[in-house]
């Protein structure tokens, strides 16, 4: 190398920002980027990254301060937790839960499916969990947090095969979900009993909740929110360690995840601690983006030279059974109508994707066709607030069976 450029946890911060805000204006000014919902913090990460390695072949190398992350990702993660809510999955009805029972159970579907395909390259079994739910149904966050620990239990470049693994479902579950939830509405002839398409367009382009913050106050709702997670986090850093000493492999963010979903549900029946959910998602939501960035640009993607044939082969299957499944199992579970087979389209987005690949999935449908009500009140809450608490249980459960 001619030479090495280090940064300080300021200064990798400092950059990650502005690496940040770069993903930020990409996706503003390329609408294609916008429409396939690629996380602002991937496209300036994966944009960085290309840098570096342009960089490493001119011999210059680059290394980051990367100690914040582990609060960054536990921080996000315990807002995670302050969604679980038994109360809201109770409001959300039945459908809600069949809809969550079914995501779940395609957590063990896809690791099933990536280990069984793996195991034909003779590769490492969590090659195929890392293309699994991991980063699939978690998307690029899961992966990311997760990589430390696959790394640890034996799989090599774990991070760069996070990053891909989650970038392609992201963009598949972009393309193919909007097309086949059409196929499943014409082939069916479905009609919505809902709103017109013109009142969908005004009702989807409102404006979204904001949160107001009286600078002058200490005492507001964001302030207070912070404080709860903090004290998630805090207890949360005991939990992990305990469950640890039992000889369970599992990230530091769990234990802090089940106190803040403890927290929750505590203050669902109370009402002492005043948890806002918006608060909350703001505050996991920059501390996600944050470590995404930080953790795309201490990639290594030299790393996937050796098991890009068997991640391209996991992926290409797991696209076509989550097809299939969505077109048959799901449709029919939620009830062979209109909004299963919007649902089937959203269930596309985030299993493959992230919420809001499954969100615009299901807003093309509807604009196009009508209104879906249900579609609309069951894959959110089942994609951003209870899938990812119960997906992590199960990558724990895989990550200390496989190791």
């Amino acid at each position: 190398m001619n030479g090495t450029l280090e940064l300080d946890l300021l200064q990798t911060l400092t950059l990650a920002a502005v690496v940040y805000f770069g993903g930020i204006l990409l996706r503003r000014r390329l609408a294609w980027l916008d429409r396939l919902n690629i996380p602002a913090a991937v496209i300036g990460g994966l944009i960085f990254t290309l840098a570096v390695v342009i960089a490493r072949q001119l011999g210059f190398a680059l290394t980051l301060d990367t100690s914040a992350q582990p609060l960054l990702s536990v921080a996000f993660f315990t807002s995670i937790g302050m969604g679980a809510s038994l109360a809201l999955l109770r409001a959300g009805g039945v459908q809600v839960a069949i809809f969550l029972l079914l995501a779940t159970v395609f957590c063990f579907v896809q690791n099933f499916i990536g280990m069984g395909i793996a195991s034909l390259f003779d590769a490492h079994p969590l090659l195929g969990v890392m293309a699994g739910s991991v980063t699939l149904v978690g998307g690029p966050a899961t992966g990311m947090a997760f990589a430390p620990v696959f790394e640890e239990a034996g799989l090599r470049g774990a991070a760069p095969l996070a990053l891909a693994a989650a970038t392609i479902g992201i963009i598949c579950g972009g393309l193919a979900g909007g097309p086949a939830g059409t196929w499943l509405v014409r082939r069916h002839g479905l009609r919505s009993s809902g709103s017109t398409t013109e009142e969908m367009r005004t009702e989807l382009s409102s404006a979204p909740e904001t949160i107001v913050v009286e600078v002058e106050q200490e005492d507001t709702a964001l302030i207070r929110n912070m404080i709860v997670l903090a004290v998630a986090m805090g207890i949360g850093s005991a939990v992990s360690p305990a469950i640890q000493s039992l000889g369970v492999t599992l990230p530091a963010y769990i234990g802090a995840m089940m106190v803040a979903a403890a927290l929750r549900n505590l203050d669902d029946a109370t009402g002492w601690l005043r948890i806002d959910q918006r608060a909350m998602e703001f505050v996991g939501n920059l501390a996600l983006n944050i470590f995404l960035t930080v953790a795309l640009m201490n990639l290594q993607p030299w790393q996937l030279a050796g098991v890009a044939t068997p991640l391209l082969a996991i992926l290409a299957v797991q696209v076509l059974v989550v097809l299939a499944f969505a077109v048959t199992v799901s449709y029919a579970v939620m009830g062979r109508d209109y909004d299963s087979a919007v649902m089937a389209s959203g269930f596309i987005g985030f299993v493959l994707g992230t919420t809001a690949n499954a969100v615009a999935n299901m807003r093309a449908l509807v604009l196009r066709f009508g209104a879906a009500p249900r579609a609309f009140l069951v894959v959110p809450l089942v994609g951003a607030f209870f899938i990812d608490f119960t997906n992590a249980l199960i990558i724990t459960f895989f990550v200390n069976w496989l190791q």
